[in-house]
């Protein structure tokens, strides 16, 4: 093929790659992927992919024509002009992005290619002009992505906002790239890369502060017998506040907001300016995830030696995510309590196993309650909730759960003989079990 062809080029296949590749197949365009761990590019060259992510294997193997995986780089320059960058940008121990993926893919561009660098990857506000002082030749784009784990799929194929920021020059560039998301239907917003780069930081630093906002007010609701459902629903009728994000639980999670909103945070402090907002944002989720071991040590006093199961372990159902996820920091503070873990998901165990070593793996959610002194819902996994809990409560050592998501109804386990305490919750005494 010639050089330059009209194949979409994605550098990086972890789960933004994969997603944005696999989907612009389905769209009808050649893409070419490239990565650089080999097993990886030998598994999706197969047709199986490396991530859960609902619909993704299907629609990969329908479009395995469409899509060349590669370990070269050479061969993605030669057959692609686009070249989608959607390698990670993990935070550095100063809450910095790690831009070290971002700039190994730079040095390895050829200065007058007459390529085009499309920045997925989440970078900092400034990072596009660095770069293109770098490089004066490159053509830039600023394409963030929106995409939630779970639905990423259909979030590609149906968004609410694609987002395209070029400096001048680069308009043709701009305008190639936003005709590749024409079909999809969303709105395209044509801006600067600096306010492109800042429209994905602050998008997941509203959101985050949402779910911590809704949080506080969950343990507001616990003080004073109010029920945060009840004022989440009444908030959201507002339109100018909405009912998304406005979920009490146990803390957010995942590769995107806990990063983002660090990376945020920190560019404002490089600048000089305090963002005290997101400090306390990022205070009350640290705070929220470890509540969950005084709700418990409420019901069981100490828990040396008491045996808790973990319902759920990746940070939100329908991913086996790990990244940041409540679990971790869940675990770690029952076992520093001297209590035995044991937990289960029915997709990241073996993510999880890798994570949390010490803490005992069940084959099944049932596996995880025999016996145990209390169970804690940590992922809002379907499955728990259609759990026989009157069975259950029969299994358990001590019929007690700590619902972290409000996700199980409150009725049925009470009725069940469980002691039953979720997030923001009036506290109600579980009801006498049935007599014989």
């Amino acid at each position: 093929m010639s050089k330059n062809s009209d194949a979409v080029g994605v550098i990086g296949v972890g789960w933004v790659g994969l997603v944005t590749a696999v989907c612009f197949a389905e769209l009808g365009h050649q893409v070419v992927a490239r990565d650089i761990l080999p097993e990886k590019i030998e598994a999706l060259s197969r047709g199986e992919t490396t991530i859960h992510e609902p619909g993704l294997e299907e629609m990969l193997r329908r479009n395995a024509e469409r899509i060349t995986f590669t370990t070269e780089m050479a061969e993605l320059l030669e057959r692609a002009r686009l070249l989608f960058v959607c390698v990670d940008t993990p935070p550095t121990y100063s809450g910095d992005a790690d831009l070290s993926r971002v700039r190994t893919v730079v040095d390895n561009l050829p200065a007058g290619g007459g390529h085009v660098l499309v920045m997925k990857s989440t970078v900092p506000a400034g990072t596009g002009n660095s770069i293109r002082r770098d490089l004066p030749d490159l053509a830039y784009v600023s394409c963030p992505e929106f995409l939630k784990e779970g639905s990423a799929v259909e979030d590609f194929m149906h968004p609410d906002r694609v987002v395209v920021g070029t400096d001048p020059g680069d308009e043709a560039a701009a305008a190639a790239v936003a005709a590749l998301y024409e079909p999809l239907g969303g709105t395209i917003h044509r801006t600067d890369v600096a306010s492109a780069e800042m429209i994905k930081l602050a998008s997941n630093a509203f959101l985050a502060t949402k779910i911590s906002f809704i949080n506080e007010i969950a343990n507001v609701c616990e003080e004073v017998g109010a029920d945060v459902a009840e004022v989440a629903e009444g908030m959201g009728l507002d339109q100018r506040i909405g009912s998304s994000f406005l979920r009490a639980g146990i803390g957010y999670g995942g590769s995107c907001f806990p990063k983002d909103v660090s990376a945020l945070k920190m560019l404002a402090g490089n600048t000089g300016y305090h963002f005290q907002l997101l400090t306390a944002v990022i205070e009350v989720n640290e705070l929220q995830k470890r509540r969950v071991v005084g709700k418990l040590e409420k019901h069981l006093g100490s828990l040396i030696g008491k045996r808790v199961a973990l319902l759920g372990l990746a940070f939100k159902p329908d991913t086996d995510d790990m990244r940041e996820a409540s679990s971790l920091v869940l675990a770690a503070r029952l076992q520093g309590e001297g209590a035995e873990v044991v937990a289960f998901d029915p997709v990241a165990t073996g993510r999880a196993s890798e994570l949390l070593d010490s803490v005992e793996m069940a084959g099944s959610a049932l596996e995880a309650l025999d016996g145990a002194d209390a169970a804690v819902l940590v992922t809002e996994w379907p499955e728990f909730a259609e759990l026989d809990w009157a069975d259950v409560a029969g299994r358990m050592a001590q019929a007690l759960i700590i619902d972290g998501r409000n996700f199980l109804d409150a009725a049925t386990l009470r009725a069940a003989g469980f002691d039953y305490e979720g997030i923001g919750k009036p506290q109600v005494a579980p009801a006498p079990a049935a007599s014989e």
